[in-house]
C-alpha cells in the first residue's frame, strides 16, 4: 500500500520536526517513522472494520422492524442482505482479519449511535434501494454495493471523523488506504491473509525509508555544503526549512540510492513541493534539482546501477 513518495512525504515530515524540536534525537524520528508507517496500516484496518460494522446494522434493523407491532409492507420485505451476503459474511468470519481488528484496538470506543446514523444515511440512497430490489443479487451486486457503501463513507462526516479522531495521518494516508480498501473490496469474497499485500514491506520501509532518513541526518553538514554553491543568488538561511529539506533528501537519493532513477528522484521532489510547500516552492526545487543534478553527472559522482540508470 504505501508507495515511495508516501515514505518520502513521512520522512521530510520527521525531519522537519527533528529541525523544529531541540529535544528531538534521531532515535526518537525513527521511532516515529515506524510507528508512523504502521499507522497507515492500521487506518485500512480501522476503515475496513467500519465498513463491516456498519453492514452489522442491517441485522439490528430487521430484528427491530420484526419486533414491530404494526409492521409495514415494507419491514416485513426488509432482508439485511447488506450484511448477510457471502462477500461481507467472508470478512465478518475471518479469523485472521478479526485478529488485526482486536490487536489495533479498532473497536474500542466505536459508538453504535454513530454507526447506526451512518447507516441510515446509506439507506436512503439511490444504490441501496437499487440493491434492495434485487430478487436473487449475484457476487458482482454485493461487490458493487459495498464499494457504493465505502463511497457514501468516504464522505460521511461522521465516518471522516472517527478516522482523523484516531489517526492523525489520516489527511496524508487518505488516498493510500482508500486505493487499498476499494482493491480488497474488488476481490470480495476475501480468503487467505488478504490483508498482508498492504501491510508495509521491508523493501519500502526499511531499505529505502530507513535509510533515506539515516543518511540525510547523518550527512546533514555534507549535504548543506554541496546545495549552497548550487543557489547562486539565494542565501542558504533564507530558503524556506522544508524546501532545504527537500533538496537535502533529493541530494542524498542521488547519492546514494542507485537503483533510483535520477528523473524519478527530481520529478518525486517536485510533486511533493507542489503539494506540501509555498506556491513558488516546485519551480524554486526543480530548478536547483536539476542544476544540481547536472553538476553530479558531470563530475561522474552520480553512479547509477541496474533500474537506476541514467536514461
Amino acid at each position: 500500500m504505501l508507495s515511495r513518495r508516501s515514505v518520502r512525504v513521512k520522512v521530510m515530515q520527521l525531519l522537519y520536526m527533528l529541525n523544529r524540536d531541540e529535544d528531538l534525537k534521531f532515535p526518537d524520528v525513527l521511532k516515529a517513522y515506524n510507528e508512523g508507517i504502521w499507522k497507515t496500516y492500521q487506518l485500512y484496518i480501522f476503515q475496513l472494520h467500519v465498513l463491516l460494522k456498519v453492514t452489522q446494522q442491517a441485522e439490528k434493523d430487521a430484528a427491530t422492524r420484526a419486533a414491530k407491532h404494526l409492521p409495514s409492507e415494507e419491514d416485513k420485505k426488509f432482508k439485511p442482505i447488506l450484511y448477510n451476503n457471502p462477500c461481507t459474511q467472508s470478512l465478518a468470519n475471518h479469523v485472521g482479519f478479526l485478529n488485526l481488528v482486536e490487536k489495533f484496538k479498532s473497536s474500542i470506543e466505536l459508538d453504535d449511535d454513530l454507526l447506526r446514523k451512518i447507516y441510515q444515511g446509506f439507506l436512503e440512497t439511490s444504490e441501496f434501494t437499487t440493491y434492495a430490489a434485487l430478487e436473487a443479487p449475484q457476487e458482482a451486486d454485493h461487490i458493487k454495493i459495498l464499494l457504493d457503501l465505502y463511497k457514501f463513507l468516504s464522505s460521511n462526516d461522521i465516518f471522516i471523523e472517527l478516522c482523523e479522531e484516531r489517526y492523525n495521518n489520516m489527511g496524508d494516508d487518505e488516498s493510500l488506504v482508500a486505493g487499498a480498501m476499494k482493491k480488497t473490496l474488488k476481490s470480495m469474497p476475501v480468503s487467505g491473509d488478504f490483508y498482508q499485500e498492504h501491510a508495509p514491506s521491508d523493501e519500502t520501509v526499511r531499505e529505502f525509508g530507513e535509510e533515506l532518513l539515516r543518511k540525510t541526518c547523518q550527512e546533514d553538514a555534507a549535504l548543506l555544503s554541496e546545495i549552497t554553491p548550487m543557489l547562486q543568488n539565494w542565501d542558504a538561511e533564507r530558503v524556506a526549512i522544508l524546501d532545504m529539506i527537500m533538496l537535502k533528501m533529493a541530494l542524498c537519493e542521488l547519492l546514494h540510492f542507485p537503483t533510483i532513477p535520477t528523473k524519478v528522484t527530481l520529478n518525486e521532489f517536485v510533486e511533493i513541493a507542489k503539494n506540501y510547500s509555498t506556491e513558488k516552492s516546485k519551480d524554486f526545487i526543480n530548478g536547483i534539482l536539476d542544476r544540481m543534478m547536472k553538476h553530479l553527472l558531470q563530475s561522474g559522482r552520480i553512479v547509477k546501477e541496474g533500474r537506476g540508470l541514467n536514461e
